[in-house]
């Protein structure tokens, strides 16, 4: 795999995002890995810009983050318009990566941990996982437990997370809960490369429908989800973007400004 360049970072609806497509992406966590780690992989989307301006703790894990990627089609849409260099091969989300990422892993034999589910479903998805892919060692613990830093449930993660000694840690605890536990607990985080991926082994188990994949080409993911769990999602979807308008307003502003800033 080419070596990975640093990529550029830019300011989109109040968060930062690298530019980066799952391709380059996975070529700098293969770096990072080989490496030993620790360092953390992030993903902005509405959602995340809606919490962003709402949870100390979660903008404290974006401003760590070492690599923030962009999971909505329609962010990448917005960026253009504001006259950035963003394109559709640089939306990255864990279902369209995770063949690549799972053949890499394959391919380097790494060791991969799962922290988050309910109990048996991570379990379901590793099963499923190591038929496929024979090379990877994997573990996977269920997020149903005291996330308090001082708990002795948190501390048995962290000590059995440790044992395990990963190449990678996927947690998904759902947000903003996985972004506050990396946070709080990176320090005792030593050891691989940590990406929060909300519901990935769901997906995996089965347990959960995987959206068409067409869908998030279009930018109308968000309306199949929407779909398939309105009740729980339409907060989400439908009254939490209108927030960003504030944010979008500097955007514009700050787009005009650079404009006016370039020579004629």
């Amino acid at each position: 795999m080419d070596s990975p360049t640093t990529p550029r970072r830019v300011r989109l609806l109040g968060g930062e995002v690298d530019l980066v497509s799952p391709k380059e992406m996975l070529g700098l966590v293969d770096v990072m890995a080989s490496a030993g780690g620790p360092a953390v992989i992030a993903n902005h989307n509405a959602h995340s810009l809606f919490l962003l301006r709402r949870s100390a703790e979660l903008a404290a894990f974006f401003d760590d983050a070492d690599l923030i990627q962009i999971d909505s089609t329609p962010l990448i849409h917005w960026g253009r318009l504001l006259g950035l260099p963003l394109n559709a091969a640089l939306r990255s989300t864990y279902l369209d990566w995770r063949d690549d990422f799972w053949r890499l892993a394959n391919e380097r034999h790494w060791r991969v941990f799962y922290l988050g589910g309910a109990p048996g479903v991570a379990d379901t998805a590793v099963r499923r996982l190591a038929q496929r892919w024979p090379n990877v060692t994997l573990a996977a613990r269920h997020g149903y437990f005291d996330p308090t830093p001082t708990s002795c449930g948190n501390r048995q993660v962290l000590d059995e997370i440790a044992a395990f000694d990963p190449d990678i840690l996927f947690v998904g605890m759902g947000m903003p809960l996985q972004e506050t536990w990396v946070h709080e607990n990176r320090a005792a985080l030593t050891r691989g490369v940590i990406f929060t991926v909300g519901a990935a082994f769901d997906y995996e188990a089965g347990a959960q429908a995987t959206p068409p994949r067409w869908t998030g080409r279009l930018g109308v993911e968000w309306l199949a989800r929407l779909i398939a769990q309105p009740r729980r999602l339409a907060f989400r979807y439908l009254i939490e973007p209108w927030s960003l308008v504030g944010p979008a307003l500097e955007d514009l502003g700050a787009a005009l400004g650079r404009r006016a800033a370039q020579p004629r």
